[in-house]
């Protein structure tokens, strides 16, 4: 499932829900790639530390980090079908 999330501005972002396989290939380059730097930092440092077994910690909880994160920042649904998502998955409030 994907999600569509818009800010104030018009900027649209598109996440997935749920397990993230690209996280499991790809460790910490996905939140680079994503732009949010913090993230990638903490990835890198718990995979290196726990010999990459942290990063099957991430692939399950990543996508939803995400997420709040952009709601947290100012993003919103952009659509009936992703608020209805999120809320069922419990990233918002009804």
């Amino acid at each position: 499932m994907k999600v569509t999330l818009v800010n104030g501005s018009g900027e649209m972002r598109k996440a997935k829900v749920g397990f993230s396989w690209t996280v499991f290939f790809f460790g910490f380059l996905v939140p680079i790639c994503r732009g949010d730097a913090l993230w990638a930092v903490i990835m890198f440092a718990a995979s290196v530390l726990t010999l990459f077994l942290a990063q099957i910690v991430f692939s399950f909880t990543y996508n939803g980090t995400y997420i709040r994160g952009l709601l947290a920042s100012g993003f919103r649904p952009g659509d009936e079908y992703s608020k209805a998502i999120l809320i069922k998955k419990g990233y918002m409030a009804a």
